[in-house]
């Protein structure tokens, strides 16, 4: 069986996208009622109720909704402590918004190296740099070569397969780091804690869900994403103090009053609207029937990719991944580029990796460690159809 046939196999035929959104739940109801309420923007009960939603699943004690995963990393580095000038150490293999919410909080992002099989910061390559590059003072974590503070490190779950991220918390730890996790593409993914053996995606007692090991996490719900608000973030944080000022500045720092104006620093316009939050509201209803599902598809390709060159990237022991986007490891560059060009001549959507962040125009000028295996795992991967099938989840509402 050819490639193209096994996703026939998976999706039928007419054209394939790589993910797009499922509405199997009650998400035409959910909507409705929130413009029958006329709460259609950001007050409004359903951002609470999806808020609750999100908290519950993931384990996190508090989690904010934004306008977008952009903003709540912004945010989020701005609650660590960020301020312009400052450098934030980051991976070159990410998607653009990762190192532009650096870039929008006035730091500068430094760029370290991924491991190959999580695609995510290397914890051993930012042990590396911070040991050739930091010096810890009074003032934190200096970079010697630059004279800027080293305000934070914000790895990527790239495509929901979670980070080495408990041995990038430690290291964070030694160096007086703060940890922001970006978590975009992971909700649903999860990290083992040692000795924990129950297996199951969310019953386990000492598992920890991506974006729940930093002090602060942040999720994305854009129309790609596993489950979607058509446009939407959210910070999660054990911290009730750094939660509420979350809040605050999201809602543009305004004093709570009946009638009076007032803000009392500078806040940003970026709380999620309830009609937003309605859709959330009813995808949360599904999520681990879209996880599950997604999971068959994984283990579909695993066992075609079995006897195959190809090498398809499965998760590695102590995770559970929610494969938000699968992906396949090529030979090198010309035979990528050859199935890219033959798989979307044929109507399946199929995408390489992103550029990465130091071959773009305006961070090209940024600190790196020389990303070797960044740029050996740029030329050959692959991402496959990933959605939901048409009809593993039956329609309700």
């Amino acid at each position: 069986m050819t490639l193209i046939n096994n996703i026939r196999s998976i999706y039928g035929d007419g054209p394939v996208p790589l993910h797009r959104p499922i509405f199997a739940g009650d998400e035409k109801a959910r909507v409705l009622e929130c413009i029958d309420s006329n709460f259609v923007s950001s007050a409004g009960e359903l951002i609470g109720e999806f808020e609750r939603q999100v908290a519950a699943f993931t384990g996190a004690c508090h989690a904010v909704a934004t306008v977008n995963g952009t903003a709540a990393i912004q945010v989020a580095l701005r609650l660590s402590g960020v301020e312009p000038g400052d450098e934030v150490i980051t991976q070159a293999l990410t998607f653009v918004a990762t190192a532009n919410a650096v870039a929008y909080t006035g730091a500068s992002p430094v760029f370290v190296d991924v491991d190959e099989d999580t695609l995510g910061l290397s914890p051993e390559a930012l042990e590396r740099f911070l040991e050739d590059a930091a010096e810890v003072t009074g003032k934190g974590a200096i970079n010697r070569h630059t004279g800027r503070r080293i305000a934070a490190v914000l790895p990527m779950h790239t495509f929901g397969h979670p980070a080495r991220i408990e041995a990038i918390a430690e290291i964070c730890e030694r160096y007086r780091l703060p940890l922001v996790e970006d978590a975009a593409e992971a909700l649903g993914s999860w990290v083992d804690s040692p000795g924990d053996t129950a297996g199951e995606l969310d019953t386990a007692i000492n598992r920890r869900h991506a974006g729940t090991i930093g002090r602060l996490g942040t999720l994305s719900f854009n129309g790609n994403k596993i489950i979607t608000t058509g446009g939407g973030g959210m910070i999660l944080t054990d911290d009730p103090d750094l939660a509420a000022r979350a809040k605050h500045l999201t809602t543009t720092a305004k004093r709570p009053h009946t009638y009076e104006f007032v803000h009392d620093e500078l806040g940003y316009n970026y709380r999620m609207p309830n009609l937003n939050a309605a859709l959330g509201v009813a995808q949360m209803g599904r999520l681990p029937e879209m996880i599950a599902a997604k999971r068959e598809v994984a283990a579909r390709y695993e066992a075609f990719f079995a006897d195959r060159p190809e090498t398809f990237i499965t998760e590695r022991p102590g995770t559970t991944v929610n494969y938000w986007l699968n992906a396949i490891l090529m030979a090198d560059r010309t035979e990528r580029d050859a199935l890219l060009q033959a798989t979307n001549a044929e109507g399946i959507m199929t995408r390489p990796i992103w550029e990465l962040m130091t071959d773009l125009p305006m961070y090209q000028h940024c600190q790196h460690d020389g990303l070797a295996v960044s740029r050996w795992l740029q030329d050959r991967i692959v991402n496959l159809p990933s959605s939901v099938p048409d009809g593993r989840l039956t329609q309700s509402g």
